[in-house]
C-alpha cells in the first residue's frame, strides 16, 4: 500500500519546511526519521520514529522527513481544528509562526 505519487511525496517530505500549526503524528507501523533544525546553531537533530510513537512538532519549526532502510511507514496526522497541510519551504523566517517559535525557544 503506497501513497499516490509515492516518489514525488518523498521528495516533498524531505524538503526542509515548516507549518503554521503543530504537526502531530502517530506511527501505526514501520519507521523513519524526522529531522528538526536546532534553533540555536542551525544543525539537524534526527528523531527516529517507530510504531507506537507520537511526535508533536511545534508550529514554526523547520523539519523534514525520510524513510529508513525498511522503506515503509504508516502514520496518522492529527489536527487541532480545521486540517491545514500547507508546507512552507525554507526560507520562511518572516512568517509569524516562525517568529513565535524562535521567541519561545530562544527566550
Amino acid at each position: 500500500e503506497k501513497l499516490p505519487n509515492y516518489e514525488e511525496k518523498l521528495k516533498i517530505f524531505f524538503s526542509e519546511h515548516l507549518h503554521t500549526d503543530e504537526e502531530i503524528r502517530f506511527v501505526l507501523s514501520g519507521s523513519g526519521f524526522f529531522d528538526v533544525r536546532d534553533a540555536k546553531n542551525d544543525s539537524w537533530i534526527r528523531i527516529k520514529v517507530e510504531a507506537g510513537d507520537l511526535l508533536v512538532l511545534p508550529a514554526g519549526i523547520y523539519h523534514r522527513f525520510t524513510l529508513d532502510s525498511l522503506n515503509y511507514i504508516k502514520a496518522k496526522r492529527f489536527f487541532v481544528g480545521e486540517p491545514i497541510w500547507t508546507p512552507y519551504n525554507r526560507p520562511a523566517d518572516e512568517m509569524p509562526a516562525r517568529r513565535e517559535y524562535l521567541t519561545s525557544v530562544l527566550a
